[in-house]
């Protein structure tokens, strides 16, 4: 069996820096124009040279999103996007393309860059592999419709050199490979060009024709009335059944994640399938350590969607649509001062004597107190209460740059 690359979402520089220290294997990006996180930070093309430069010196490999379902007016300037990335000194290493006129134009200007096709193009049997591998496609990412029989039997009916990737953790979408028009419906914003409004997620009632203004809510075996809000993809149990089915790439979904869920869900993934291919028993010893710490990152409860057959009841979150959060995210561990505090740009609030915790990545957690907390003057205070704030830090501690600090809940 060959390792499979782990692929893990970043959605700025910093996510991206964090997911090469915490074990990616390749992470994926979206520009500010043509995939499907318009929401999301993204990255500029000065930030795009800097994160592809950081993830190459350190043997990662970068993807660029392009997949939305383009309509005309999209065609010109996406040639225009692709010859900049052409350009670039440091060139993404793959594209991820979903529309097949983008895809023919990005094998006019960009030939050298690889091409891997999106699950937005409802990839879900050999023969749409073979299709794409006859274009000039070296990776087609599979619908996550499929089970992993189907995927063993497309491994079996395609070219070893013809990679797979499939989703294996975080957001199920309730549409069909994501093709949902509910957010075009009801908010004039289209999911299929990267603007959704996520309204899967949202509450439901019914009014009868005669009777408007009079809403009568959905209920289904009286559990509740969020009757699209699925649980979240969790396949880490599950990672000697994953590997046989001879995927090429592990993929992480969270584009939209912050610093703190990127490098958890990196960390745990990155572990098992090393441990796994140091030895088997190896895995299932340390798999309810892999257990608890996946369970540390904000999720909805989880499934392992339709990997096992057809998904029923039990895959939906039918009381609420909100987070299981266990961990705040504080701060990402920066340079190391004269004085030996450490530099940090805080994300929540903490204090002076609080009890938290240090993320490393190899796995380790360390419980710290806080001894001192200094703003940019190196003048102390109490505690943290602005977002985004530049601090330097005492934890009584050595610690390393890229270390993650977080509170447990």
């Amino acid at each position: 069996m060959k390792k499979p690359e782990l692929l893990v979402p970043a959605s700025s520089l910093e996510v991206l820096k964090i997911a090469v220290i915490f074990g990616a294997d390749a992470v994926y990006i979206g520009g500010e124009a043509f995939g499907l996180r318009a929401k999301a930070k993204n990255f500029s093309k000065e930030d795009m040279q800097i994160g592809i430069k950081f993830a190459h010196e350190h043997g990662v490999r970068v993807y660029v999103t392009a997949n939305i379902l383009a309509h005309n007016e999209d065609l010109a300037e996406v040639g225009k996007y692709f010859s900049e990335l052409r350009a670039f000194e440091f060139r993404p290493d793959a594209l991820i393309i979903s529309d097949p006129g983008i895809f023919s134009i990005a094998k006019e200007v960009c030939p050298e860059i690889e091409i891997h096709i999106s699950t937005q193009a409802n990839n879900t049997n050999y023969g749409t592999y073979l299709f794409w591998k006859s274009l000039g496609a070296s990776r087609v990412v599979s619908a996550r419709e499929l089970s992993l029989e189907e995927i063993k039997e497309i491994r079996k009916n395609i070219p070893d050199d013809l990679e797979i990737e499939t989703f294996i953790h975080g957001a199920m979408c309730m549409a069909y490979s994501g093709r949902c028009l509910l957010s075009n419906y009801l908010t004039k914003r289209d999911a299929n060009r990267g603007a959704c409004t996520h309204p899967c997620r949202w509450k439901y009632g019914i009014v009868e024709e005669t009777r408007p203004g009079e809403v009568m809510p959905v209920y289904e075996n009286e559990r509740g009335t969020y009757i699209f809000n699925s649980k979240d993809l969790c396949m880490i149990e599950y990672m000697p059944e994953i590997i046989a089915a001879g995927i090429d790439s592990l993929k992480i979904e969270g584009r939209m994640k912050n610093a703190l869920y990127v490098a958890t869900v990196a960390r745990t993934y990155r572990k098992a399938i090393d441990d796994f291919f140091q030895e088997p028993e190896l895995y299932k010893e340390n798999l309810p350590w892999y257990q608890e710490q996946i369970s540390n990152c904000t999720y909805r409860q989880f499934t392992t969607g339709f990997f096992f057959g057809k998904s029923d009841e039990t895959t939906q979150i039918y009381d609420n649509n909100t987070y299981v959060k266990e961990y705040t995210y504080l701060g990402i561990v920066g340079e190391k001062d004269e004085n030996g505090y450490y530099q940090i740009e805080q994300r929540n609030k903490f204090a002076v004597g609080e009890e938290i915790e240090v993320m490393k990545p190899s796995g380790e957690n360390v419980s710290v107190i806080v001894q001192g907390i200094y703003d940019e003057k190196k003048e102390a205070q109490e505690n943290a209460p602005h977002p985004k704030q530049v601090l330097y830090i005492d934890l009584g501690i050595e610690l390393d740059k890229y270390d993650i600090l977080r509170r447990k809940e």
